[in-house]
């Protein structure tokens, strides 16, 4: 049988600190300061409330009963990290994970390192706390990099210097998030890796990303045969485009069925408004005879 969760003996001198109104800590100025913030002290459960700039959005039952399991057998090993919001009040930084295992036990209080820290720094640590420890799924990151842009205002080249992550990481992640909620949900849900992903992102057109986005799950492609298929579908679009350019809208749809006809590359050539020619090249007799026959077929 699993032997019984032991309360943690930690910081019971310092919780008495942040028990007394008048000795409460607000800042890293107050007296007393040096001696709760960044030490480990032990917090009742119900002073602390989790923190709305959480990256995360899922939680796994079962992970959490996992690391529940964990805890009832050998204690709380790392705690949390809080910040102070008020008297006896408390905010989550990081370890929500933790939190939800220790309240699923029943236990009534957990370790934590107390931090002082406005909504802007909070956000930033839970962030990167989160990109360096956590196992987020490639959008889950890609909108953890994007919310440090937006909300905590860092550029690339802040962001890498505290994730320790390269730009073109932190770049590859954030263009994840162009592509259609639909791609982004099967990212997250495992359908298709983040290099599918990364390859689909270069196709301009959204359609078309979803197209070959349902021929991965339906064939099962692999990342090469799906940079396969883009560099053909932009082969595709420059040879469209530069028809396009060419020629007149009269001509421009009976050229692609030209060459369905003949297997050939077609061109049209124009020589004026109304005048020009139709190419038919071949590269060898037997080609020749083939589009003879064509030609002279009823």
């Amino acid at each position: 049988m699993a032997k019984a969760y032991k309360k943690q003996s930690l910081g019971r001198g310092l919780s008495a600190l942040l028990n007394d109104p008048i000795k409460d800590i607000n800042s890293a100025d107050d007296k007393n300061a040096d001696q709760v913030i960044g030490n480990v002290i032990e917090l009742h459960i119900d002073q602390i409330e989790v923190n709305p700039f959480q990256p995360r959005t899922n939680f796994e039952i079962e992970k959490i009963s996992e690391l529940a399991n964990s805890i009832k057998e050998l204690g709380i090993i790392q705690p949390i990290t809080v910040r102070k919001t008020g008297f006896k009040s408390f905010q989550i930084i990081s370890g929500e994970r933790r939190l939800r295992a220790v309240k699923s036990l029943d236990i009534q209080s957990i370790p934590a390192f107390i931090r002082i820290a406005n909504d802007q720094q909070s956000l930033e640590m839970a962030l990167v706390e989160n990109i360096q420890r956590q196992n987020l799924d490639p959008i889950e990151i890609a909108l953890c990099y994007q919310r440090l842009i937006d909300d905590v205002k860092l550029t690339q080249e802040q962001m890498s210097s505290r994730v320790g992550k390269k730009r073109s990481t932190i770049s590859n992640y954030l263009r994840l998030l162009k592509l259609d909620p639909i791609i982004q949900t099967g990212i997250r849900d495992g359908f298709i890796s983040m290099g599918h992903g990364r390859t689909l992102v270069t196709i301009e057109n959204i359609n078309d990303q979803l197209k070959i986005y349902k021929k991965i799950l339906s064939e099962s492609l692999s990342v090469r045969e799906v940079e396969k298929l883009s560099r053909n579908l932009k082969d595709c679009s420059k040879e469209i485009k530069k028809i396009d350019k060419s020629l007149p809208d009269l001509f421009k749809s009976n050229v692609n069925r030209l060459k369905k006809i003949f297997n050939a590359e077609v061109k049209i050539k124009l020589n004026g408004k109304e005048k020009g020619s139709i190419i038919i090249p071949f590269n060898n007799i037997a080609e020749y005879n083939k589009l003879n026959k064509i030609l002279n077929s009823d």
